[in-house]
């Protein structure tokens, strides 16, 4: 008897312990509404892909298709990008309020403070332009892989969030095919400004989930496949015929790789903002602390352009800044008061082709990553180069170490201007005419091969850690200072031996043989794949407009496209896989040749880009 008296309280605990964790279970099983039967959730893992074409998945994007649960950081980037540093540190000054709120009040209320902080003033059009430019960037650097299998294996997918649909509408449909999608609706005023609050029914989170896919789904039948996380998914995975959850990885557990680019329904190109990486709490406080010092730090660095170009690789050195410089330095070309004799003109396949005039300077034809790509040009090579540009703000113009010169987009008078600049001396062009941050190349414009034979190919890089140095939508006069600000910034400059006579217009190529031909040299250098995109394929794509600065006659503006085919229509749009086709057959070459024969295979090969 004194036994079991014993006994009795320790069987009630264990009891009571077993009571508790059946509850949580059964919380964890079934919904908050409490009409709805308990089911139990599989791991994605689990489902079957097969025969999936027909069938529809509806799936959350936050812990589930991404793998990061956390709104947070995306928050922060569109306060940063749309508003500045000012909203930027107030999130990070509320983000244990966040936390606090999501783990311990409501998702929805920690997403409805997240709302008004972020959002509150802003213009509708401005949050709308982040999360095109921006964010899917971000995004994809996240994508759960397995997820992203089940997703992709329907035919017909829908996106259901608790985050804003403003926010992950572009990325969704754009970059994973999303046909519908579904998220907490912000307020706004007549004139566009969000007030900060959000509309009825409120915040998509548990049952309000639940009823937000009942309205959306049109259908007799319920969806096929739901796909959620294991916190506040269950109500909505409940009117699917088949639920499954992405179960968070434990700390012995392994996180899952993000998933590669080539994977995605569209290869990101472009995009835009300041920052390199997707700020947490850490990182943004790390930010904030930096950016006095590195702002000091970068004026002392481009104050470093005042001293002769000999002494300047010295100082950015001693400052941070590492410059790789690799290949032959070509020497200085003599300066000449008038270009060469006129070659005689030639016939050739029934025409006549009348040679241009030739300038006495080296033209350094550059890929184009920043606007400091002369800069440095000028820095590896000892010497000041001049440069030309297709936009550059007066303020870039004025702190310039080096002269540059604004093209006008009038075909005539910039064959002119340049004419002169090569009689002069040497000169450096960017035939992109506009940056790219990933490894492509844009299509070249043929204008350089028609002015000069001297033709020398240089391949730029370079490497940021917290800042990019380029933007589309931002004020372009901050460009160098937010380079400079980078702890500790690379920049690569590989000298390319100068184009053989007969690969240029000499020898009767056409400048657009020319072009590719120089395009294909600089992608096998840098490892980068060619496009056919273009500066205003790129504003378009970021900033809803051409990008141009001045407006001329179409005929003066359209350049005819860097090809071996004929001539396309001004609106010319070539995919990345058409692209990669026409690029593969040389870089493949070129990868298995040694680095003396690289440039070779590539000069010889040419480009096939019919966007007919």
């Amino acid at each position: 008897m004194r036994c079991s008296g014993e006994q009795k309280p320790a069987q009630q605990q264990r009891h009571s312990m077993f009571m508790a964790r059946s509850l949580i279970r059964r919380r964890c099983s079934s919904t908050a509404a409490g009409d709805v039967p308990a089911r139990k959730f599989t791991d994605v893992e689990g489902c079957c892909l097969d025969a999936r074409e027909e069938q529809t998945v509806v799936s959350e994007i936050f812990g589930s298709l991404l793998r990061g649960r956390s709104t947070l950081p995306y928050f922060m980037l569109v306060a940063f990008e749309a508003c500045g540093i000012c909203r930027f540190a107030l999130l990070l000054l509320f983000s244990p309020v966040y936390y606090f709120l999501n783990s311990c009040v409501s998702e929805s209320s920690a997403t409805r403070m997240l709302i008004f902080l972020t959002f509150a003033g802003l213009k509708v059009r401005k949050i709308e332009s982040v999360a095109r430019a921006i964010l899917p960037k971000f995004f994809s650097e996240d994508v759960h892989p397995v997820a992203w299998r089940l997703f992709s294996s329907f035919g017909k997918r829908y996106v259901l969030t608790s985050a804003p649909r403003i926010m992950v509408e572009s990325f969704a449909r754009d970059f994973l095919g999303a046909d519908t999608v579904i998220g907490t609706e912000i307020q706004a005023t007549k004139s566009g400004i969000a007030t900060g609050f959000v509309k009825f029914p409120g915040v998509l989170a548990r049952v309000v989930k639940r009823n937000a896919l009942k309205a959306a789904w049109k259908g007799s039948n319920a969806p096929d496949v739901g796909v959620g996380d294991c916190k506040n998914d269950f109500s909505f995975l409940s009117l699917c015929k088949e639920g499954y959850v992405v179960v968070p990885t434990s700390g012995n557990s392994t996180v899952p790789k993000p998933l590669r680019r080539e994977k995605f329904a569209k290869t990101i190109v472009f995009h835009d903002g300041r920052l390199v990486q997707r700020p947490t709490p850490f990182l943004a406080l790390v930010i904030l602390l930096w950016m006095p010092v590195g702002f000091f730090l970068a004026v002392l660095r481009i104050a470093a352009g005042v001293f002769p170009m000999r002494w300047a690789r010295t100082l950015v050195t001693i400052l941070g800044v590492r410059l790789v410089i690799k290949g032959r330095v070509p020497p200085a070309a003599a300066a000449s008061s008038k270009p060469r004799a006129v070659l005689q003109a030639e016939e050739k396949n029934g025409r006549m082709i009348k040679q241009q005039q030739r300038g006495s300077g080296v033209l350094f034809v550059c890929s184009h990553r920043s606007l400091l790509d002369p800069i440095f040009l000028s820095v590896a090579s000892g010497r000041r180069i001049t440069a030309v540009t297709y936009s550059i703000s007066r303020f870039s113009k004025l702190i310039a170490p080096i002269k540059t010169v604004a093209l006008t987009r009038n075909r005539e008078q910039d064959a002119s201007n340049i004419r002169k600049l090569l009689a002069e001396g040497d000169l450096a062009i960017c035939p992109e005419g506009t940056t790219c941050r990933e490894p492509f190349l844009l299509r070249f414009s043929s204008l350089f091969a028609e002015l000069t034979d001297q033709i020398t190919p240089v391949a730029m890089n370079c490497r940021m850690s917290m800042f990019h140095g380029t933007t589309a939508t931002g004020w372009k006069c901050m460009d160098p200072f937010f380079f400079f600000m980078n702890p500790r910034p690379v920049y690569e400059v590989t000298f390319l031996p100068q184009l053989p006579l007969h690969l240029t217009c000499a020898a009767g190529k056409s400048p657009h043989e020319v072009a590719n031909c120089t395009q294909q040299l600089l992608a096998g250098t840098l490892g980068f794949e060619c496009t056919n995109f273009t500066r205003k394929d790129k504003y378009r794509m970021l900033a809803g407009h051409d990008g141009s600065v001045v407006t001329v006659p179409a005929a003066a503006t359209h350049a005819k496209p860097a090809s071996t085919a004929p001539a396309a229509p001004a609106a010319h749009s070539i995919t990345l896989a058409q692209c990669d086709q026409t690029c593969r057959s040389s870089l493949v070459v070129a990868a298995s040749c040694s680095s003396s024969q690289k440039c070779m295979v590539l000069a010889g090969a040419q480009v096939q880009q019919d966007i007919a």
